[in-house]
This record gives structure tokens, sequence and C-alpha cells, in this order.
């Protein structure tokens, strides 16, 4: 199933075939594609690129593809980065974390930083810390092989 190339969003670097790798549910996914390319709030004389999920209902394209622009998906993936580090050390605290300071790292960009914190707002973080690591750990295979493919691409880049 090829994506649209009619709508807002206009691919420009596209997988066409996402739902075959995508995590649990390969071959199986609504999401059918991923496309880099022009945004679809772009403006007359302004012109953004952005990253997409495309999904599928099996009739029609869904309301519910992603569009993000490109920070966002690099600020995603340094919160998933940070995240997955967090609960390598996490056992060491009886409730996954520490209590006295939940923030896990201040990351430096644009002149402030990104604090990226346990959300103690949330009245089941323990539970749902315990939830998470559990999914986290269950998943490290298939996060593992897109980490080290991402490492061994920034490094070929030259970061």
């Amino acid at each position: 199933m090829r994506i649209p190339t009619s709508l807002k969003h206009k691919p420009v670097i596209a997988v066409e075939n996402y739902e075959n790798v995508d995590g649990r549910q390969a071959y199986s996914s609504d999401a059918k594609g991923l496309s880099l390319g022009l945004a679809q709030w772009n403006e007359r004389g302004k012109v953004d690129i952005s990253a997409k999920v495309w999904r599928h209902t099996g009739g029609k394209w869904s309301r519910q593809s992603e569009e993000l622009p490109l920070h966002r998906v690099l600020d995603l993936a340094i919160l998933l980065c940070r995240g997955i580090h967090h609960f390598q050390e996490a056992y060491r605290h009886e409730k996954l974390y520490d209590e006295a300071n939940p923030i896990i790292d201040r990351v430096g960009l644009q002149g402030d930083a990104m604090t990226i914190e346990i959300c103690t707002a949330n009245d089941k973080i323990e539970e749902d810390l315990q939830l998470f690591r559990d999914a986290l750990a269950r998943d490290g295979e298939l996060l593992g092989e897109r980490l080290r493919t991402l490492a061994r691409i920034l490094e070929e880049m030259g970061y």
C-alpha cells in the first residue's frame, strides 16, 4: 500500500513497508508507512519539514496519523534514551526512582534545558514505573536493535 501524496503533508523520503517492521505489531500494524516531507502546516513563503506516521484502518487513511516536526522526533529519541538509561540503574531504588530527586537529567538545548523527570503527579507512579520497567525489559531486543542501528548511523555521520 502506497502512502498518499495528495494530502497536505508532502512525502519526500518514505518507508512504504513500515507495517512489516513496526515492533511487536510487525505484519499486522495499522502504521503502514513513515515519511519525511513538507509539513502540512506550511504557510506561504515558509516551509518546514516533518516526520509522519501514516496509519490506515483497512478502509481508509486514519485521522490518527501523526505528523511531528523533526526536532520533536529527536527530542523524543533523547527522552527515550534517557528513560532507558534510567531503568538500567533504577533497581538501586526501592521505588525505582530517587524520591528525593525525581529529575533524571537536564539536557541542554537552545540556551535552556529539557528537564527529564519521573512524573510524580501520577497518583499510580509506583505501579506504572514497574509496568514501564517490565515493558522495557520485554522489548529490550527490539529497542536495542534500533538503538545500535541509530548509534552506527550517527557515528557514520560524524556525531
